[in-house]
């Protein structure tokens, strides 16, 4: 199983939809918390693109094992899927692809760090200015 979608608050990311083809519109926060599977793994699908996270908020426990089963959605602007932080155990920058790719990585630190694309196209903002940003939260 891959995450549980938990509904919030909806709050405002810059998006630039409309420019890429994509009519998703601002996109509201998504918030996930991960259950723990039966082999005691973590597991959240994530879909890029659009300039956007789905989800795009992330909720871990800490010295858990993590699989991200990440992807683009279809479209040819390119999209990544980064997050630095390795004083928590998380420390990552992967390309997103219509194939999944899991990313592994066992939390650390409690604390909130943010996921971002670091894609960039010339004379434009970059895809995290345009709003391509979400946090993974890592909680007891």
């Amino acid at each position: 199983m891959y995450g549980d979608e938990e509904k919030q608050p909806a709050k405002e990311a810059a998006s630039a939809a409309a420019e890429e083809g994509h009519s998703h519109g601002a996109m509201k926060e998504k918030r996930v918390v991960a259950a723990v599977d039966a082999d005691g793994v973590q597991r959240v699908e994530v879909v890029g693109g659009g300039y956007y996270f789905d989800p795009n908020y992330i909720v871990v426990k800490v010295n858990v094992p993590v699989e991200l089963k990440v992807r683009k959605e279809a479209g040819y602007t390119p999209h990544d899927i980064v997050v630095k932080a390795p004083e928590a155990g998380i420390d990552f920058a992967e390309s997103l692809g219509k194939d999944p790719k899991v990313i592994a990585f066992t939390p650390k630190a409690v604390g909130k760090y943010e996921m971002y694309c670091s894609k960039k196209l010339i004379f434009v903002k970059s895809h995290k200015d345009r709003g391509m940003v979400g946090t993974i939260e890592v909680v007891q």
